[in-house]
């Protein structure tokens, strides 16, 4: 899995000829992660940029991509995890996925694609019987990797115990504002490799917060280096191990935040930004109801927050 990948969700969500070609601009930079989920709409324009990359010669194959997305819980019922994927697959015209994550450990009602969704649609998530579908999927070549993504270390302590093949990937939150250093660590110690999401924060959407692009620390220190804040930031993700997805559709920040490989924070700015005040940005509070399975934050998150 390329540790630099392209994140495709725009609030509100919605499919977009500028995705298309901002994808099609990140292939030609070198781009070769892409990441999408049923939810965002993008599985299409995705797909489209595929194709057009694979007929204009963009890419010769399409073994070259690393493409990921992720089931919603409205399908994270035992019979709905297998039509889902094929419904992914369809949308990206492609045969297989490369890695097919859990978006979140809540099922919904079917049928409805909402974040939030509804509180009345809550309902109580089936781990074992979800991942057995989810194996399936892997074994049927649809998928080469299976994931999670939000899953607490209990809840991976969890999934790990009634596993026969162990998730790959958990894609959680990780920024400078949210180090996540007990997940890591437990991850690592397990084999499981942290993919994180809003690394820059992701300012403006519904589940984002402008903290980490207004940290003083990050901007005296990206003063100092000559390098954008969002460098800074990607750049510590990437040193932690992690893999980093990073959106934008402006074609001079797409080049920008590939340009993080060719340097590296010192071990004094490693240690200001491991002393930055934590404070966590997407807190799911759409999935706690006092009717609903997870009857607060604490729950959710297992007290990991």
């Amino acid at each position: 899995m390329p540790l630099i990948g392209m994140g495709t969700a725009v609030y509100p969500f919605a499919p977009s000829h500028t995705m298309r070609s901002a994808i099609l601009w990140a292939i030609e930079l070198g781009y070769r992660h892409f990441d999408s989920a049923a939810l965002y709409q993008s599985e299409q324009p995705l797909g489209e940029a595929i194709a057009e990359a694979l007929s204009s010669g963009l890419i010769k194959s399409r073994d070259e991509l690393f493409i990921t997305s992720k089931l919603w819980c409205s399908d994270a019922h035992h019979e709905h995890v297998l039509p889902a994927l094929r419904k992914t697959l369809r949308n990206l015209q492609l045969e297989y996925l490369d890695l097919y994550l859990i978006h979140w450990p809540v099922s919904t009602k079917p049928g409805k694609y909402e974040f939030p969704p509804p509180k009345e649609d809550l309902l109580p998530f089936d781990m074992k019987s979800v991942w057995e579908e989810m194996e399936e999927c892997q074994r049927h070549g649809l998928t080469k990797f299976t994931g999670v993504s939000n899953f607490s270390c209990e809840k991976l302590d969890t999934l790990l115990s009634i596993a026969r093949i162990p998730p790959a990937v958990n894609q959680v939150e990780v920024n400078p504002l949210w180090q996540q250093k007990k997940l890591r660590q437990f991850c690592a110690a397990k084999g499981i490799q942290v993919c994180a999401y809003s690394p820059l924060g992701a300012k403006g959407t519904s589940w984002g917060t402008a903290r980490v692009m207004e940290c003083d620390i990050l901007k005296e220190i990206a003063e100092a280096k000559g390098k954008t804040l969002a460098q800074i930031c990607l750049r510590w993700v990437y040193e932690q191990g992690d893999c980093l997805l990073v959106k934008s559709f402006d074609e001079k920040r797409i080049k920008e935040n590939l340009d993080i490989l060719d340097w590296a924070l010192t071990e004094e700015e490693r240690l200001k930004i491991s002393q930055i005040p934590q404070c966590k940005g997407c807190l799911g509070m759409g999935f706690v109801s006092v009717d609903g399975p997870y009857k607060s934050l604490m729950e959710l998150w297992d007290g990991e927050i």
